[in-house]
């Protein structure tokens, strides 16, 4: 059997010992060789790209997930037992003149005050363990046995209410304390308490929005560098297939098996 190349005039005989003349013999595995290493270039992994892979970025939330049911229950807790506090030490005599409807909203607000935290704090005390199990043991492996991907709305309320509401119906509390406590000793204390709360309230309003767009923005801004990424990735990955099959078609159109 013999070996014509479709490009020069040069024959080998197979199964004999041949001197390859003006590289021909070389060509072949050369091409061979190019498209062996495009494919094993096409299907390693750029260094960068493992922190790109879904269990990295999962990794990633169950820290993130770790640090908020922290946050969570300290701020939940201490918040939660002041309300407690102020409730039981707050002594209100009868001749005091603090209105009905003090009376109520200081009540209401200071119920709901507990209850959010608390709600808060049982949240985060439930799924904590579970959470700080897998990152003790410190194996991206495993990041699949934690349940903050399932659990991933319950963990953001818990959040919301600690940070956000709870913080408000704090404030909240403070400005309707300082009326039953000072309403009947100096009205002008109560209304000065109101009026430097007011104000504070829309700051923490205003503040808690921009760090909210900011967030999502930066978010956004890192979601969308690593599709560039991946993109990138892409197309290195495609471009080292189209030579590998460049190499592998040139490597059978310039054989001729006779």
């Amino acid at each position: 059997m013999s070996v014509w190349s479709t490009n020069s005039s040069v024959c080998l005989e197979l199964g004999k010992n041949h001197p390859y003349k003006d590289g021909f013999g070389d060509r072949p595995h050369r091409l061979y060789s190019k498209y062996l290493h495009s494919l094993k270039r096409s299907k390693m992994s750029h260094p960068t790209d493992e922190l790109q892979t879904r269990r990295y970025l999962s990794w990633r939330k169950l820290h993130l997930s770790r640090a908020k049911l922290k946050a969570s229950s300290k701020t939940s807790a201490l918040l939660s037992g002041f309300a407690m506090v102020a409730m039981v030490e707050l002594q209100i005599q009868s001749t005091q003149k603090v209105t009905s409807e003090v009376l109520v909203a200081f009540t209401v607000i200071t119920t709901l005050l507990v209850a959010v935290h608390m709600l808060a704090l049982m949240i985060s005390t439930c799924i904590l363990p579970n959470i700080e199990a897998i990152c003790n043991l410190d194996s991206i492996n495993l990041v699949e046995e934690s349940p903050h991907e399932r659990l991933h709305w319950y963990i953001e309320t818990a959040w919301a209410f600690s940070t956000l509401l709870g913080l408000i119906l704090f404030l909240a509390e403070i400005a309707i304390l300082c009326w039953v406590k000072f309403i009947d000793i100096d009205s002008y204390a109560a209304w000065s308490a109101t009026v430097v709360l007011v104000p504070i309230l829309f700051v923490f309003l205003a503040f808690a929005v921009h760090f909210y767009r900011s967030l999502v923005a930066h978010k956004y801004e890192t979601t969308l560098s690593g599709i560039r990424e991946l993109e990138m990735l892409k197309e290195q990955i495609e471009q080292g297939d189209i030579e590998g099959r460049n190499g592998i078609n040139e490597l059978i159109h310039n054989i001729h098996v006779v």
